[in-house]
């Protein structure tokens, strides 16, 4: 992940072309760049066809690996439980959680009852995969767009490529749906306004960022000190404004930690305080050098280092704080989606150091800045190679597995509106019919029926003894096995499943 080496820039500057930066007098007032020059460097359509592409690439990783019942982990069916919960007008009761826990309680999202509407109409985990496709992709669009508008377009749309198929968006495009997806092109265009002079409307992207988690209060506060720092002096109102975000995103976390969660949760408490202080024993001991190389794959491949030079990095430092506090190892490293929020930080805290170093007196800086468009594209696109967007090429990502096939068969013996307590594999292809539950975690409650991915090579009869384990006082019989899926039923009075 080298940086590109810095070449002496000419004595003298040439003269302005399609690619060359405004002069320094209306760089930052967009009111002052000539309305021809400000049409060259918007290059109206690229963000668009970007976006529209890097749709298209998004939504077949993420459909095929559901084709292929590939799914990483439980947030699908759970996200998909309280959308459909919101989706028939109910509370969005996530089962998985634990029997009739309502998901206010274990995170603020209430975001997510946007898509209510979509799920209704096309009731699949589908849905909500091709929705999350299509909130990455709309992201690019403001981070290609501004970065063409000061730094010219072919620049522009460097950028536009590079931040498209940044590792982190691609691992969180991999990783099923999360609800992060809503906070990258609400963040995206908040710091394209912040670039653009438009405070009034950085605050208003950046006010909806508290309804998509708890944590993003803070970086809506974050948001307002930048919005504090880069407009003070352009109008007098702006100083307020900026404190009143300040303010709003500060008061929207303390509230929905301390007191939404709490009363939606069936504890009274925030259950991942303990990721933080370890109440229920040590933490474990996780090395710094995980958080150094965390922060290295966030500003080198993204940024050539660079971005340290805009105030806007500061709008990351509130996400990567609570992950570096906490205990969990999955926070600290480069997997799942923890990442993708820090993206459009990144690349647009690069577009903005990259107009700043126009103007350094150093002439190795401005000719590193001037290559960093470039060069962060050919890191980005080499990267692709071993990230999921190299699945694009591969025959097998679009070929639906005879296990799956067989798997899907055998859950189908699993009759609409049942209960079921199910482990990964089978969760997706019941949430939308089913109510389903965690395996071990039904607190109490006895299902209709057992759906597991084994992978332990048990009998059907170690099978049964296993559900006698989880359900002493009823029994099960095993039913049917397919593609690596097992299925027991609840033996009623009558002594049939």
């Amino acid at each position: 992940m080298d940086s590109a080496r810095p070449v002496a820039a000419p004595a003298k500057d040439p003269a302005p072309s399609a690619d060359a930066a405004a002069p320094a007098a209306s760089r930052w007032s967009w009111r002052g760049l000539p309305g021809g020059a400000r049409r060259l460097r918007a290059a109206p359509y690229d963000p668009y066809w970007l976006a529209a592409a890097l749709f298209a690439a998004y939504a077949t990783i993420s459909v095929c690996r559901y084709r292929r019942m590939a799914t990483m982990s439980w947030d699908l069916g759970i996200f998909e439980q309280a959308i459909r919960g919101y989706a028939h007008l109910q509370a969005p009761i996530v089962d998985l959680k634990g029997p009739g826990t309502n998901v206010l309680g274990d995170h603020f999202s209430p975001v997510t009852a946007l898509l209510a509407p979509f799920y209704r109409v096309f009731p699949t985990p589908v849905t909500l995969l091709v929705a999350q496709a299509l909130l990455f992709a709309l992201s690019a669009v403001p981070v290609t767009r501004v970065a063409a508008r000061l730094l010219g377009r072919r620049r522009g749309l460097a950028i536009g490529i590079a931040y498209g198929v940044s590792w982190g968006v691609q691992r969180a495009v991999d990783f099923d749906f999360h609800e992060i997806a809503f906070a990258v092109p609400l963040l995206a265009f908040a710091l394209e306004a912040l670039l653009r002079e438009r405070w009034l409307a950085a605050a208003c992207w950046a006010a909806p960022l508290v309804l998509v988690k708890e944590d993003l209060g803070a970086t809506v506060a974050a948001i307002g000190v930048v919005l504090f720092w880069r407009g003070r002096h352009s109008r007098p109102w702006v100083t307020p404004l900026a404190l009143g975000v300040v303010g709003f995103g500060v008061l929207a976390s303390a509230l929905a930690l301390g007191v939404v969660i709490p009363e939606f949760n069936t504890s009274g408490s925030y259950d991942y305080w303990n990721k933080i202080d370890a109440a229920e024993g040590p933490a474990p001991t996780i090395s710094w050098d995980t958080a150094l190389s965390t922060l290295a794959w966030v500003l080198v491949p993204t940024t050539g280092l660079l971005a340290l030079r805009s105030p806007l990095l500061l709008v990351a430092v509130p996400t990567l704080g609570w992950r570096f506090v906490s205990h969990e190892e999955h926070y600290w490293g480069t997997d799942w989606h923890y990442n993708a929020v820090l993206m459009p930080v990144v690349f647009l805290a690069l577009v903005d150091a990259v107009a700043r170093s126009r103007d350094s007196r150093r002439e190795w800086l401005r000719s590193y800045a001037g290559q960093l468009p470039a060069a962060v594209a050919a890191a980005g696109l080499a990267l692709t190679t071993a990230l999921p967007l190299s699945q694009l090429i591969e025959e097998d990502t679009y070929r639906k597995p005879a296990a799956v096939t067989e798997a899907e068969r055998v859950l189908a013996r699993i009759p609409d509106d049942a209960t079921v307590e199910a482990n990964i594999a089978p969760i997706s292809r019941l949430t939308d019919r089913c109510r389903v539950l965690w395996i071990g975690g039904t607190r109490g409650l006895v299902p209709e029926y057992i759906a597991l991915q084994e992978q332990n090579g048990r009998t059907p009869d170690q099978l049964v003894d296993y559900a006698r384990q989880l359900h002493p006082t009823a029994r099960f019989v095993h039913i049917g096995s397919g593609g690596g899926v097992e299925v027991l039923a609840r033996v009623g009075e009558s002594g049939t499943p």
